[in-house]
C-alpha cells in the first residue's frame, strides 16, 4: 500500500506485454490515481481501454497516427529529444514522483530487451531515494526492492528469487521459506538466493545491510 498521504500510480512502459486482460484486471484492481505512459506503452492504455493522464517520452515508438489520436483527445504528450540521458520509463517515472506517488507499478518493464530491464531495475533505487516503493510487475511475476524489512504475500509454493541489489547485502534473515537463512550474507558472485520458496501465505524478509532484489513468481517454477 501506498505511504499515507502519498498517491499509486500505474507506469504502462514498452516492454511486451502479452495478456491484455490480465493487465486490464490488474489496473482495475489496484485502481492507480494516475496511469502515465512512457512511449509505445501508450499502446496497451488503448487496447485495455483506460485514458493515460500523460504520455512521456521521445515518442519513437508510438506511431503518428495514435499520437494524433491522442492529442485530439486532449490527452496531455510530454515529449522528449531521442538524444537524451533517461529512458523513457524513467522520464515517465520521475513525473510520478512529482506527482507524489508514494508506490509505483510499472507494467511492461521486463522482457524484451535485456538492457532495457536492467535498465528498469535500476530504476528500483531510484524510487527507494526519493522515498517510493516502486515494483515491476508482468504476468508472471512481480520483481521490487527491499531495505530493511518486507512481508511477502502469496501462496506456499511460489517461486521467490533474492538477489543482493547495488553492492554486497548481510545481517539477512528469511523466514516463512522452504530454505529460511538468519544473519546471512550475499553477494553477486554467489545467487544461492535463487529458486526459494514461499513455505506459507506469507514470508518475512529482513536485511540489515545493503538492499535486495526479490523476485516473486505468482506460480512454483522449474
Amino acid at each position: 500500500m501506498p505511504r499515507e498521504g502519498k498517491k499509486r500510480i500505474a507506469i504502462l512502459a514498452g516492454a511486451r506485454i502479452e495478456d491484455m486482460e490480465w493487465l486490464r484486471q490488474e489496473l482495475a484492481a489496484t485502481a492507480p490515481e494516475a496511469i502515465l505512459c512512457a512511449d509505445g506503452g501508450a499502446r496497451y492504455a488503448r487496447l485495455v481501454g483506460v485514458v493515460p493522464d500523460l504520455i512521456v517520452g521521445d515518442l519513437d515508438s508510438l506511431p503518428e497516427e495514435l499520437q494524433r489520436s491522442f492529442r485530439a483527445e486532449g490527452i496531455a504528450m510530454a515529449g522528449y529529444p531521442a538524444r537524451k540521458d533517461e529512458t523513457d520509463t524513467q522520464l515517465a517515472l520521475e513525473r510520478a514522483l512529482a506527482m507524489g506517488a508514494g508506490e509505483i507499478l510499472v507494467f511492461g518493464a521486463l522482457g524484451g530487451r535485456l538492457d532495457h530491464t536492467l535498465a528498469n531495475i535500476g530504476l528500483l533505487l531510484l524510487g527507494g531515494i526519493r522515498g517510493a516503493a516502486v515494483i515491476l510487475r508482468d504476468e508472471s511475476c512481480d520483481v521490487f526492492a527491499v531495505t530493511g524489512e518486507a512481508v511477502i504475500r502469496g501462496e506456499a509454493g511460489q517461486t521467490v528469487s533474492i538477489f543482493p541489489l547495488g553492492g554486497d547485502a548481510a545481517g539477512i534473515d528469511l523466514a516463512g521459506f522452504d530454505y529460511p537463512l538468519e544473519g546471512a550474507a550475499m553477494t553477486m558472485s554467489r545467487p544461492y538466493g535463487i529458486s526459494n520458496r514461499l513455505a506459507a501465505t506469507t514470508g518475512l524478509i529482513r536485511v540489515g545491510k545493503g538492499r535486495l532484489l526479490v523476485i516473486h513468481y505468482r506460480r512454483a517454477v522449474a
